[in-house]
């Protein structure tokens, strides 16, 4: 990247991401959302273009894309559907787990189908009891031999049910950060059930449900690095989903910021088009500075996590908290431009407003992420 402008080669990158979601994306999204349809070809067909192992090594079969090149692919995505987009980027974020942290044998065993998609992935840390406190997880790993025994229940999985592989965090050891493990679960394992799936406001083209483990024997060759490590994989794939969550939301606000332009120069009240208002000028003007200002603000943190900046981690949560928060804000003045048709599941503004919403609430709610902003300033 140069100081202030994309590369020829990540702008090829964002045009293939664009006109893939043009072709398979937008045209099928509002279905999708209104029947609750998981898009499992679609998604797979994004996996012939590399885009389910963005930033997995060449090594292991994926495109090697840094950070700022995954963002620009979900923002492409989520202009389409967001909820399709930030499925594939929880995806990608449990295959980099896999190609980062596992050994030969445990990448050679799964990272060749979650790749292709022939499998797919989930990421399993948040708990019924354990939400922005993920270090009070209590799954727990007991060690038998080669084996863990697993038991414990995960909350608001993504993909849950309907996916293959489950990168989980477990507690094999003492209270707190220290005691927390990484394994990785196969879906037919023995003691492995999910729950109802769950009835949500937005994200209807993705399945989501509880995971339980009931003395799930998990092979300790599914254990990605070492005893005790799993909070801290957790802690730098969150730095990376961050960044996607935060780039779905640009990408959505895009959506229906352009949805605006066009329809304000058609709708017309006291004579003339509301574009012609000075009101409307105003809030147009407001919404695409503030989208230009976060996107901004994202590709840099982008940047950062790929260049593995010692500050990454504080401008992560500081670009997804204001990415997802000037997402949802621009999406409610769409709606607003839109008047009573904005409410209407005619037009799609409706749906990116649902959608957006939860943004601001996983990989790490917003207040976390002024937590964790404001720790890093005062730290000595």
């Amino acid at each position: 990247m140069t100081q202030f402008d994309l590369t020829d080669e990540q702008r090829e990158i964002q045009d293939l991401a664009r006109r893939f979601t043009a072709d398979r994306i937008t045209p099928f999204a509002a279905e999708w959302d209104e029947k609750h349809i998981f898009p499992r070809d679609t998604i797979r067909e994004a996996a012939e273009l590399g885009f389910a192992a963005i930033y997995v090594s060449e090594e292991s079969g994926g495109i090697a894309l840094g950070r700022l090149e995954a963002a620009l692919i979900m923002e492409a995505m989520a202009y389409g559907c967001p909820s399709t987009s930030a499925f594939i980027s929880i995806h990608n974020m449990a295959s980099w787990m896999i190609d980062r942290f596992g050994d030969a044998d445990v990448k050679g065993r799964y990272l060749p189908d979650l790749v292709t998609m022939e499998r797919m992935a989930s990421y399993c840390l948040t708990e019924p009891g354990s939400g922005s406190d993920a270090a009070a997880l209590k799954t727990r790993a007991v060690l038998d031999g080669d084996h863990y025994i697993v038991s414990g229940s995960k909350q608001f999985i993504s993909g849950g049910g309907e996916n293959e592989v489950y990168v989980t965090m477990v507690r094999t050891g003492e209270d707190g950060p220290k005691g927390i493990s990484c394994l990785v679960i196969d879906k037919d394992t023995p003691g492995v059930s999910f729950g109802a799936n769950e009835r949500k406001l937005g994200w209807h083209s993705q399945p989501t449900r509880q995971v339980m483990f009931d003395q799930v024997r998990v092979p300790v060759a599914n254990r990605l690095g070492a005893e005790g490590e799993g909070f801290r994989i957790a802690m730098m794939g969150l730095d990376g989903g961050r960044l996607n969550i935060g780039a779905c939301s640009l990408g959505g606000a895009q959506r229906c910021l352009d949805e605006s332009v066009a329809y304000v120069k058609d709708r017309r009240q006291f004579g003339k088009a509301i574009a012609e208002f000075q009101n409307t000028q105003f809030t147009l003007a407001d919404m695409a500075t503030e989208l230009e200002a976060a996107r901004a603000l994202l590709y840099l943190a982008a940047a950062k996590v790929t260049d593995n900046a010692p500050d990454k981690t504080r401008f992560a949560a500081m670009a997804k908290r204001l990415a997802t928060d000037t997402g949802s804000s621009v999406v409610d003045r769409a709606l607003q431009l839109h008047g009573g048709y904005g409410y209407l599941m005619d037009y799609p503004i409706e749906r990116f407003w649902r959608d957006l919403r939860v943004h601001s609430i996983l990989e790490g709610t917003n207040q976390v992420m002024r937590m964790i902003v404001g720790r890093d300033l005062l730290k000595d």
